[in-house]
C-alpha cells in the first residue's frame, strides 16, 4: 500500500479546511437570504393584518361585516399573490380571495394559537405563507360579548422559492468550484513551499562515505528548515570526524603492525633458513616474545580504548590519596629516570583525596609521567603538583624538554600520535595519552596539554564530587 505523501496530506488538509468555511459560509448566506424573504413577507403580512384589525373594529352589525368585505375585496386589488379569507364565530366564509381555499378549521386553530409566527401552507402545488389571527369587532353576542372573527392573510412565494432555488444552485456550484480552485492552488502552494526539503534531500543524496564533508544549505532556507539542515550538518560533522578518526585509526593499527609482524616473520625465516644451535634459536624466542608482548600491550590498550569510547568502562569509584600514588609511581620509575639523571619532585600541601578508581586513575598518571620522563631533558625536573580549585582536583605533570608546537597540542591526546614520527618503535605504544585522556574523562574530569618556552605541561581536573557515566 502506497503511503500518501506529504503534498498530498497537505493539500488534503488545506482542502478540507477551506471546504469547511466555504459550506458554512454557504449556509449562512443560505439562511440570511431565506430569512430576508421571510422577513420581507412578514412585513407584508403584517401590515394587511393590522388593517384588518383596524377596520374590524368599527363593525358593529353583521351588515357592517358585509361591507367590510367588500372594502376588503376593493382595496385587495392589484396585490398579486396575497389571499385573504375572513371566518365568522360559526366557522363560516365570510370572506375569501379566489386562491384562497385554506380550511377553515385549521385557519381557526392557527388564529388560537396566537403565536405571532408566520406558517407555510400547501395548497395543492402552491405554498403560501400566512398569518393566522382572532380579532374582536364591535359586535355584542346576546350575553354582552364581543364577537370575534378569524382572519388568514398569506401570500404565494412560489417566487422566492424560485429564486432562492436557483441562488443555492448557483451558490453550490460556486463552493464546488471553489473548493476544486483551493486544491489545485493548495497543491501548488505546498509543493512549492517544500521546494526546500526536495533540495535537502538532493543535496543529502550527494553526501556519501567518501564525501562527507557536503554540508547542506542553510542560508537560504526557511526558518523552519533551516534548524533541521543545521542538525544535519552538525551530525555529518561529527560522521566526518569519527571516520576519519577510524579511518586514521585503521591506518595507524595497520602501521604499527606492520613492523613487528614483519621483524617476527624475517627472524622466522632467517632461523629456520639453516639448523642452528640451542642458543641462537633460544634468543630468537627471546626477542620475538618481546615483540608479540608489546603487541599484547597495544591489544589490550586497543581494547581499553574502544570501550571508554562507548561508554563501557565503569570506575570502581574509592576513596584514592593522589599524593600516596603519585609517590608509589615515583618508586617505580625512579630507575628510568636515574639513567636520563633527572629529579622527580612532588608539590603537595596535604593529603588530596578522590573518590575514583585507583588502578585506572594509576595507569592514568603513570602514562603522563612515563610520558614526562621520556621526553624531558637529561639532567631536568620533572614536577608534579597537586592542588585544589573550587569544586575541584587539580594535577599538573611538568617536563622541560623540546616545546610542542601548538599544531600538535591539538592532536597529542590522538592514537598512535607522535610529535616526531621517526621515534615509531621504543617509545612505548603511542596510546599512552589517549589512554590516559579516557580514564580522566570516566571520571568526570578534563585534561588538556600546553608547551611554551621548553615547558611541556599536563594539567588534570576532576570532580570534587564524583560524576558518574
Amino acid at each position: 500500500m502506497s503511503r500518501i505523501s506529504l503534498t498530498q496530506r497537505l493539500t488534503l488538509m488545506f482542502v478540507s479546511a477551506a471546504s469547511s468555511v466555504l459550506l458554512v459560509l454557504g449556509f449562512v448566506i443560505a439562511a440570511s437570504v431565506e430569512q430576508h424573504f421571510e422577513d420581507l413577507d412578514m412585513e407584508v403580512l403584517s401590515g394587511k393584518m393590522e388593517l384588518t384589525r383596524q377596520a374590524l373594529h368599527t363593525v358593529t352589525s353583521h351588515e357592517g361585516l358585509t361591507q367590510f368585505t367588500h372594502q376588503l375585496a376593493q382595496s385587495l386589488v392589484g396585490h398579486q399573490g396575497l389571499e385573504v379569507m375572513v371566518i365568522d364565530a360559526d366557522h363560516s366564509v365570510v370572506f375569501a380571495t379566489g386562491n384562497a381555499n385554506f380550511s377553515p378549521d385549521v385557519v381557526v386553530s392557527l388564529a388560537r394559537l396566537a403565536h405571532g409566527r408566520p406558517d407555510l401552507w400547501e395548497q395543492g402545488s402552491q405554498t403560501y405563507r400566512g398569518l393566522a389571527a382572532q380579532i374582536p369587532t364591535a359586535m355584542l353576542d346576546r350575553n354582552g360579548l364581543a364577537v370575534n372573527v378569524y382572519v388568514a392573510v398569506a401570500t404565494d412565494i412560489a417566487q422566492h422559492t424560485n429564486y432562492l432555488s436557483a441562488f443555492l444552485k448557483t451558490l453550490w456550484l460556486f463552493v464546488a468550484a471553489a473548493v476544486a480552485l483551493t486544491g489545485v492552488l493548495g497543491w501548488a502552494a505546498v509543493r512549492r513551499g517544500l521546494m526546500p526539503l526536495r533540495t535537502m534531500r538532493e543535496q543529502a543524496q550527494v553526501v556519501t562515505a567518501q564525501q562527507l564533508s557536503h554540508r547542506l544549505p542553510v542560508q537560504h532556507m526557511p526558518v523552519e528548515l533551516a534548524e533541521l539542515a543545521q542538525s544535519l550538518n552538525d551530525m555529518l560533522a561529527r560522521l566526518d570526524e569519527a571516520f576519519t578518526r577510524l579511518s586514521g585509526f585503521s591506518s595507524d593499527i595497520a602501521h604499527e603492525l606492520r613492523t613487528p609482524v614483519s621483524n617476527l616473520m624475517t627472524q622466522t625465516q632467517v632461523v629456520l633458513s639453516r639448523p642452528r644451535d640451542v642458543a641462537e634459536y633460544r634468543s630468537v624466542l627471546e626477542s620475538n616474545a618481546e615483540e608479540l608482548e608489546r603487541m599484547a600491550r597495544m591489544i589490550s590498550d586497543m581494547l581499553l580504548l574502544a570501550k571508554a569510547e562507548n561508554g563501557l568502562v565503569v570506575p570502581s569509584r574509592e576513596t584514592v590519596d593522589l599524593a600516596k600514588e603519585v609517590r608509589a609511581l615515583f618508586d617505580y620509575y625512579e630507575a628510568v629516570a636515574d639513567e636520563k639523571n633527572l629529579q622527580l619532585s612532588l608539590s603537595a600541601t596535604s593529603a588530596v583525596p578522590v573518590l575514583a578508581d585507583r588502578l585506572m586513575l594509576r595507569r592514568a598518571l603513570g602514562n603522563l609521567l612515563s610520558n614526562a620522563i621520556r621526553h624531558a631533558d637529561p639532567d631536568s625536573c620533572v614536577q608534579v603538583t597537586l592542588g585544589q580549585a573550587a569544586n575541584a582536583l587539580t594535577v599538573t605533570v611538568e617536563n622541560v624538554g623540546d616545546t610542542i608546537a601548538p599544531e600538535f597540542l591539538e592532536r597529542i591526546f590522538d592514537r598512535f600520535f607522535r610529535v616526531d614520527p621517526a621515534r615509531q618503535h621504543g617509545d612505548g605504544t603511542g596510546l599512552g595519552l589517549a589512554i590516559a585522556k579516557s580514564i580522566i574523562l570516566g571520571h568526570g574530569g578534563t585534561i588538556v596539554a600546553t608547551s611554551a618556552g621548553a615547558v611541556t605541561t599536563f594539567t588534570i581536573k576532576l570532580p570534587a564530587t564524583p560524576v558518574l557515566t
